[in-house]
């Protein structure tokens, strides 16, 4: 291998850890990401550090919580000034490059984004529009030129919406494919255009555009290009591969749609669970009718079981299609002699609920299927293997710039993942710390807390509410987190040392960075 690796960082957008092929899931078709499994490291317990888009991905991005690198929630942006691992890559030489989502900044999420009558507690330092390169309408009428350092990316092509919905520069490039604009920017509500669409719940739909047009095609072949570009210049390069998918709405295109049959889909075994002991605010989630605000996707509800059938068809299609794309980029590496210089990464954003415990989607849901993410890492140095190590999501930059041979920068939280790629049974931390914020929560009279902490350690998962609420599953017995231990007067002693260990970690990951280098010479 060459003395710095290339990089291929392949995310998804809200993909459960058991929604592929390598981890024993034998309906959906993940050949591809099951061959980055197969050569490379499975990490079956990676947790998210924070189960919502932007402040997971940030978080990746610059290896801190965010409670320190401030994206909380999907409606501020990720500071400009804000250190991430791949200016280090940059600094050292490398190309790097955004193809599709990226969402360091709200502009899909603006409808969160709630004005107050009151001053504001920071004061922008940065140039007016510096948190306005992701907003959809400024990528309307021709392609958008992006800074040259975007977060540390010297190449940055969106794709900023979901499902059906081509926006960014994904939209020009469906345009120049001979696209039909209407089509490609209007379906994303129940009475947009579709050749399909789901009588159950109107977000699972087949876009009215073919499957080369849509958002998995546009992040395939605008990554072979770019990795196309840094080989010819001979230079080391880093590519975020980033799918839209398979984040709701959930729209598998062409042959895609059909692939799986919702009536041959199976119900989680946890879909009945009565929720008694669970915080309250579940239950009035799971009351909620998916036609609830049809203008806003984002509405968490309970679904039917129908609905959880037909999400599943869909869901698997889509990564499915995910999958081919993978593939794609895969044969171009081997294709340009690179396969043994570079170091693939595959893993989410965060999970979603998905049937389990009656419930659709996340929102301050600190169960397995949001929290627990797919993780594989392939570097041809290294053997293949399966840790049952904890890893979080905050380990991942700074285990990329080990691989790479950079150093981390100041405050970066996480652990180097590099140790237990060469032995898969070494430990680089006893606990994972999962923060959640719903700002909206805090408005009086909310039924629903505005925060959320938990602990995941080998004793299990303790998630402590706002509202005082709490939920402590001994993940080895109960899997499945069916039985609540904090209600439990035999849980009191797990209950009193997780709490501990839960501040502790919180302390631990208090910020405590620096704006620049300080002045020594005084």
């Amino acid at each position: 291998m060459q003395d710095r690796p290339n990089v291929l960082f392949v995310i998804t957008d809200q993909q459960r850890a058991d929604h592929v092929g390598f981890a024993g899931n034998s309906v959906v078709r993940t050949p591809n990401l099951d061959s980055i499994a197969n050569r490379g490291m499975v990490f079956d317990r990676c947790y998210v550090a924070n189960p919502i888009c932007m402040p997971n991905r940030a978080s990746i991005l610059t290896g801190r919580i965010a409670s320190a690198h401030s994206v909380i929630f999907n409606d501020r942006s990720l500071p400009w000034s804000a250190n991430t691992f791949v200016r280090q890559l940059r600094s050292a030489g490398y190309r790097t490059g955004l193809i599709g989502k990226s969402h360091f900044q709200h502009g899909m999420s603006a409808n969160t984004v709630r004005p107050s009558a009151l001053g504001p507690a920071i004061i922008d330092p940065y140039p007016e529009g510096w948190d306005t390169w992701e907003h959809p309408e400024r990528h309307m009428k021709a392609p958008l030129e992006m800074p040259d350092d975007y977060y540390g990316f010297d190449t940055t092509e969106l794709a900023i919406e979901h499902g059906g919905i081509a926006s960014g520069h994904h939209l020009h490039w469906a345009l120049a494919k001979g696209g039909d604009r209407e089509c490609l920017t209007q379906c994303n509500r129940p009475d947009g255009p579709g050749k399909q669409r789901s009588d159950a719940w109107w977000q699972i739909f087949q876009p009215d555009f073919p499957e080369e047009l849509y958002s998995t095609s546009f992040v395939t072949e605008r990554t072979i290009h770019f990795i196309e570009e840094a080989a010819a210049e001979s230079r080391p390069w880093f590519a975020w591969c980033s799918f839209p998918d398979p984040h709701h709405p959930l729209t598998p295109p062409g042959s895609f749609w059909d692939r799986h049959d919702p009536s041959e889909m199976s119900i989680p075994k946890t879909f009945g669970d009565a929720l008694d002991d669970a915080p309250k605010f579940m239950s009035l989630l799971r009351g909620l009718d998916p036609a609830m605000d049809p203008q806003r996707y984002v509405n968490p509800f309970g679904p039917s079981q129908q609905v959880v059938r037909e999400a599943l068809a869909a869901t698997y299609g889509m990564i499915e299609m995910i999958d081919e794309g993978v593939g794609q980029v895969l044969d171009t590496i081997e294709r340009l002699d690179a396969s043994r210089d570079t170091i693939v990464i595959y893993t989410s954003d965060h999970g979603d609920m998905m049937g389990d415990h009656g419930l659709i989607m996340k929102l301050l849901y600190h169960y397995q299927g949001v929290i627990r993410v797919p993780l594989a890492i392939s570097d041809p140095r290294r053997p293949s293997g399966r840790s049952q190590s904890l890893v979080s999501s905050l380990d991942l930059g700074q285990t990329v710039l080990d691989l790479c041979g950079q150093n981390p920068f100041d405050d970066m939280q996480g652990h180097s993942l590099v140790s237990v790629l060469d032995d898969h049974e070494a430990v680089v931390r006893s606990g994972v710390l999962i923060e959640d914020d719903f700002p909206m929560g805090r408005a009086p009279g909310s039924p629903i807390p505005h925060q959320a902490r938990t602990i995941i350690a080998d004793e299990g998962r303790l998630t402590r509410y706002s509202s005082g609420e709490t939920q402590l599953f001994d993940l080895a017995v109960d899997a499945d987190e069916m039985h609540d231990l904090s209600k439990n007067s035999k849980g009191r002693e797990r209950h009193a040392h997780m709490n501990q260990a839960l501040l502790d970690a919180m302390m631990e990951h208090s910020d405590m960075a620096r704006r620049g280098q300080p002045n020594a010479d005084r």
